[in-house]
Parts: structure tokens; sequence; C-alpha cells
């Protein structure tokens, strides 16, 4: 019974020990997050100010450009994770791109370096990809790297479609996928007012709304990816909750047998005295 005995207790030892890590893992998950979400609001403010300045240019430089017509190539830029233990959260992001690829003219960017594995697990091919953040504040340099790559492959041929598939973070039991469309530039969501005084403007109308449409495109992704981050690191703590609550549990029966055969033993060593004091008799 004694080695049964010490077999439990190393056992219940190794548990706690992974309790212990667990429990690390999810604060940091839980920090990452919460990190990620406070930089929104600066993200989103940038984005409020480069939109401004489309409006302005939009009313004093002649309005929006014509829109392409929507039968050229389409681009997918999917934001996956880069780490593990975050449960179902790759495979639902590629769901949702596997069900977009619904045409031979589709190209997926791919973002994410265990979305890669799952991407390879699943025969999804992807023209390009690249580690995700590991911190918040890899997200701009990450950003610029996504946009280099992309304007790559727009210039020498025509994308009518470049989209941003991603999750976001939530209170649900998972998070939310979304679809976020990034080429045609949707001019209707700036406010054009014409004033009084125009703007000065020290380059051509055309050229600088095709650097400012660069730079809100920028500061879109920017959003998108500090949102991939923080659901990322929401679903590695719901993750991280559910080990814990297998682990406790794990524990409880650990117990419930330690007691048992503690029992059993001492149940034992009483029969042997009272069989010792009968022969004795």
């Amino acid at each position: 019974m004694s080695g049964k005995l010490a077999e439990i207790e190393s056992r219940s030892v190794t548990a706690h020990q992974l309790d212990a890590v667990i429990g690390a893992m999810r604060g940091i998950a839980a920090a990452r997050s919460r990190e990620a979400q406070k930089r929104l609001p600066g993200i989103r403010s940038s984005a409020s100010t480069v939109g401004a300045a489309i409006g302005a240019v939009l009313a004093h430089g002649g309005g929006a450009p014509e829109r392409a017509p929507d039968h050229g190539a389409q681009i997918f830029i999917v934001l996956c994770a880069e780490q593990g233990f975050v449960g179902a959260f790759n495979e639902e992001i590629l769901d949702r791109t596997l069900s977009r690829l619904a045409s031979a003219h589709c190209e997926v960017l791919l973002v994410g370096t265990r979305g890669q594995i799952a991407a390879n697990e699943r025969h999804l091919t992807f023209a390009w990809s690249s580690p995700a953040a590991s911190h918040a504040d890899d997200v701009p340099a990450l950003a610029n790297h996504i946009t280099d790559a992309l304007y790559k492959r727009l210039e020498p041929r025509t994308a009518t479609q470049v989209s941003v598939i991603h999750a976001v973070p939530g209170i649900a039991a998972h998070g939310e996928i979304v679809e976020h469309r990034l080429i045609p530039f949707d001019f209707s969501r700036f406010q054009v007012v014409r004033r009084s005084q125009p703007p000065l403007l020290t380059l051509p109308p055309g050229r600088l709304l095709g650097g400012l449409i660069e730079a809100y495109v920028y500061v879109e992704l920017c959003e998108a990816l500090m949102l991939s981050f923080a659901a990322e690191n929401e679903a590695r703590v719901r993750a991280m909750m559910a080990a814990r609550a297998n682990v406790k549990d794990t524990l409880d029966k650990l117990t419930q047998r330690h007691r048992q055969i503690r029992q059993d033993e001492i149940t034992a060593d009483i029969v042997e005295l009272a069989a010792s004091a009968e022969t004795a008799v």
C-alpha cells in the first residue's frame, strides 16, 4: 500500500506544479489582452485624424476617384495566433477563410506561426506568411511589414478586393471572427464638408489623397492586428481556465484515492493487530 501512496503523492505534487504554471500563463495572457485593448483608443484616434484629412481633400480636391469594377483578384490577409494554448482559435479563423475562397483568383497572406501550422494541416495554400505579434509593441512594425508585402503584390497586377479576416475580443465563450474590407477603399465613411477657407496643400490633391489612403489602410491594419492579439490572449485565458478546472478535478480524485488507500492501510493494520491479540490469548 505504501508504494501506491508514494505514487499518488508524487502525482499530486506534479499536479500542483502544473496548476501554478497554468495560473502564471493565464495571468500573462490576461495582462497582454488588457494592454492591447488599452492601445485601441490611440489607434482609432489616429484613424480619425487621417480620415478628417481625407474628407478635407475630397471636399476641395474634386471628390473621390472612380471605383474599379470588382472582377479582379481577391487578397485575404488572415490573422491567426503566434503561440499555442488557444483552443480552436486558429481553426475558427481558417474555417471562415476557407468559406471565402470560392474563386480561383483568391490569394491568402497568412500571419501567425500557429496559423501556418494549422493551414498546412488543412492543405490551405498561402502566398505569403509572417509571424504574428508576440507583444503589443510589435504591432506597428508588423503592420508596416504586411503593407509592404501587400503593395508589392498589388503593383504587378490588379486586385480589386483586399480584406482582412481576424478575431475580435469579447465576453462571449469564444471570440467573434470578422472580415473587414480594405480595398476597394470606402470613401463614403468620411465626412466631406466644404469650408470657406480651403486647406493649404503642398502636394497635388490626387497624390496627397493616395498617400492618405495608404496611411489609413496602415492604421486599419494596426487596429486589426491589435484586436487579433487581444483576442488570441483572451482565447488563451479561456484555455487556461479549462485546463485549471481539469487539474483541480484531477487533484480532487487523487486526494480521494489517497484517503481511500490510507483508510485501507489503517483497516489492514487493525485487522492484523486484532488477529495477533487473538493468537496470543
